[in-house]
């Protein structure tokens, strides 16, 4: 593998990696921390002149098991059978909610925080216009702007999107 197609993976990887890896150890930093090193150990392994038969897969047994190895270190009682196997599912997951959260990040800036507030921590539109100083209706119409653009972006090119906090 070139360094090229090493950053290629990289780049199209990270974030389905990181989201796989939150959604196991449940803090943001840790999981980040953790597909870093993944990545760090197999681009060594790659100068070394490892060659891999399918990379995308074993980043995702690297991440699983880095993850595993987190939680042993902070002596949790978590079992590794609650530790998700990566298949199929698992991988898809991964990348849609990588892809959810990039459409997210790309939204206005006003717009993503009232969605945020709104979605990530449930506060009511009322709850939404008193925080910000902003109007009822103007609370409204950012949600409806989101909605819309995350629809847009997530649509485009794959089947349509189901957004599961509708």
């Amino acid at each position: 593998m070139t360094s090229r197609e090493f950053d290629i993976f990289f780049r199209r990887m990270y974030l389905p990696l990181g989201m796989f890896a939150l959604r196991i150890v449940d803090d943001a930093q840790s999981a980040e921390d953790i597909v870093e090193d993944c990545f760090a150990k197999a681009w060594q392994m790659t100068e070394e002149g490892k060659e891999f038969d399918d990379f995308k897969a074993y980043m995702y047994r690297s991440v699983r098991n880095g993850c595993i190895s987190f939680i042993r270190a902070r002596k949790e009682t978590v079992g590794i059978e609650y530790i998700p196997e990566v298949d199929e599912e698992t991988v898809d997951t991964s990348e849609r909610d990588a892809r959810l959260w990039k459409a997210i990040d790309s939204l206005p800036e006003k717009c993503r925080e009232v969605f945020l507030l709104s979605k990530r921590d449930g506060l009511s539109n009322d709850e939404i216009a008193e925080r910000m100083g902003i109007s009822v209706k103007t609370v409204k119409n950012q949600m409806t702007k989101a909605f819309s653009r995350l629809r847009e972006e997530l649509s485009s090119g794959h089947k349509p999107f189901f957004l599961p906090f509708l």
